[in-house]
């Protein structure tokens, strides 16, 4: 009788986790499942991990949460990300050690419509564990600015406005292939100043990243996946400046059917959090 009972209490369980509808799922670059502990010890080994999310997508917001919260207890951190300018850093500096509120914060910082419910858990993280988190993007005025006119109109600039962007000349391979297939995906508004735009983001955070970071710490950066997909754009800066430091990456990617990974996710990076396209989003 025990034995049925615990049968049958099996088949209950059992059947109850198969019906369970999965939200999301974990691969490898070569599109095997992993669980989310192996990725937390994967990353762990790093000195610096690019989490590349879809700006709007609640799964890949909820994990940057989780996966920070986790990493902290083993290793000493770093937090950065594109979505503060370089000249933000004092306000956002500011609001982390405590010296301005969060209210001053969003009138002294340019902060996405989304902070409050997609960056603000991660800054507060900071805050409340006395962590550095660094503005790592360029002021979106000089991006505009190389969209326009090109890097060459970036040499006019003060120098207290260069000390927010890369040094200058940056490194500018427009052959990379995430950077010509901005020119395929953008079709008529597609130009070689749009990318050169992208390319001084990337360069910037890069620079940002390396500036900032630290011996015996892991610098955990959040940025839009097209960021750092296929192990390009930032991590390409990254590992042409410095490419004795360990590097990871995490892409986030929405598909119908999330229990095989589609060829065309395959090695967009270390990690791919699958999630269902059916998700709702945060904006």
């Amino acid at each position: 009788m025990k034995k049925t009972t615990f049968l049958l209490l099996f088949l209950f369980v059992a059947l109850n986790l198969v019906a369970q509808k999965r939200a999301y799922k974990i691969y490898n670059a070569k599109g095997k499942k992993v669980s989310y502990n192996r990725m937390l010890k994967k990353l762990a080994k790093n000195d610096i991990v690019l989490f590349g999310e879809l700006h709007n997508n609640p799964i890949a917001h909820w994990l940057q949460y989780e996966v920070t919260n986790d990493l902290h207890k083993t290793r000493k951190l770093i937090l950065g990300a594109e979505m503060f300018e370089a000249d933000n850093q004092q306000p956002l500096s500011q609001y982390v050690n405590g010296s301005i509120n969060s209210k001053q914060l969003d009138t002294l910082a340019r902060l996405w419509s989304n902070y409050k419910t997609d960056y603000a858990p991660l800054v507060n993280f900071a805050k409340d564990q006395k962590l550095n988190f660094v503005a790592s993007n360029i002021p979106r005025r000089y991006a505009n600015l190389v969209y326009k006119k090109g890097f060459e109109a970036l040499d006019a600039l003060s120098d207290t406005e260069k000390s927010w962007i890369a040094p200058l000349p940056i490194k500018f391979d427009s052959e990379l292939p995430t950077y010509k297939k901005i020119l395929t995906m953008m079709g008529d508004h597609g130009t070689p100043k749009l990318v050169m735009a992208q390319a001084i983001k990337d360069a910037t955070m890069a620079h940002f990243i390396l500036k900032n970071h630290l011996p015996n710490h892991l610098f955990l950066h959040y940025n839009g996946a097209y960021h750092s997909d296929y192990y390009e754009g930032i991590l390409w800066y990254l590992k042409n400046e410095n490419p004795n430091l360990n590097y990871a990456t995490i892409t986030t990617v929405l598909q119908k059917d999330i229990n095989k990974l589609e060829k065309e996710n395959l090695k967009k990076a270390d990690f791919i959090i699958c999630v269902d396209d059916n998700m709702t989003t945060t904006y």
